[in-house]
């Protein structure tokens, strides 16, 4: 994902504003390359550009009001970040990772947040934990709400542990849990997760328990055996949906 800076991130950007009454994109001569490359990493995250979505270099021009090369400096971007896929000769696809690549995600995200909740038990600040447990009410209030949709429900869940590292004050490792996180998004959106919402939140609030007695080690083993679990939740090995949408109805939703 676009490495977020002290003014923006994917994972806050804003939605692309709506579409004028003519249903024309709307014009914003303003875009620049990082504020594309959020937008369209936004509308991955939150399943609005399915795994093989076609990203169209003129649709996106003509969203956004900005050449094909700004746009293809933003697709570049996201490539870095292996959130799409530039394949010659045909175009930008949204990825679609492999079993093995779903596996070796999780795989590093386990190693990585396993640090990252070490690092936020030795220095984690009161102003730290009301920080999360807020997020926490966030995720059982959007969970109580019958008009919350499915994505921004996971949206919030992932968010959790990104706001988790960005507490321990290391932001190149808050960076990677971010990009993680996005792409664990992709790959639930792939595999068909069945991973229950309000169990996910009930073991956020079990995990921080865990880090405000300091017990580092049975914290640490909480967020394994929560990653492990949304791992588990994955239909790994299923075959991979062929899934076709408009593409400039899914940015401006």
């Amino acid at each position: 994902m676009p490495r977020a800076s002290s003014k923006s991130s994917a994972l806050s950007a804003a939605p692309v504003a709506a579409p004028t009454e003519n249903g024309a994109a709307p014009v914003d001569k303003n875009s620049s390359i990082e504020s594309i490359a959020n937008d369209i990493a936004t509308a991955i995250v939150e399943k609005r550009l399915p795994p093989g979505t076609w990203l169209r270099e003129e649709a996106l021009g003509r969203v956004y009001s900005v050449s094909r090369t700004k746009v293809r400096a933003a697709l570049l971007m996201l490539s870095k970040d292996k959130l799409i896929e530039m394949i010659p000769d045909k175009g930008a696809f949204v990825s679609q990772p492999s079993v093995e690549e779903a596996r070796e995600v999780f795989a590093v995200r386990r190693i990585l947040e396993s640090e990252v909740v070490r690092l936020f038990i030795a220095s984690a600040r009161p102003r730290d934990y009301q920080v999360l447990e807020q997020h926490i009410k966030f995720e059982r209030a959007a969970l109580r709400q019958t008009t919350t949709t499915g994505t921004v429900r996971e949206k919030l869940l992932g968010d959790f542990h990104v706001a988790l590292a960005e507490a321990t004050g290391n932001r190149t490792l808050a960076e990677l849990v971010r990009e993680l996180v996005a792409r664990s998004s992709l790959i639930a959106m792939l595999y068909h997760s069945s991973n229950d919402p309000h169990c996910s939140s009930d073991e956020h609030s079990d995990f921080l328990r865990l880090c405000r007695k300091g017990d580092v080690e049975a914290a640490v083993t909480s967020m394994i055996d929560h990653l492990e679990r949304i791992e588990a939740s994955l239909e790994l090995g299923t075959d991979k949906p062929d899934r076709q949408l408009d593409l400039v109805k899914a940015l401006l939703a």
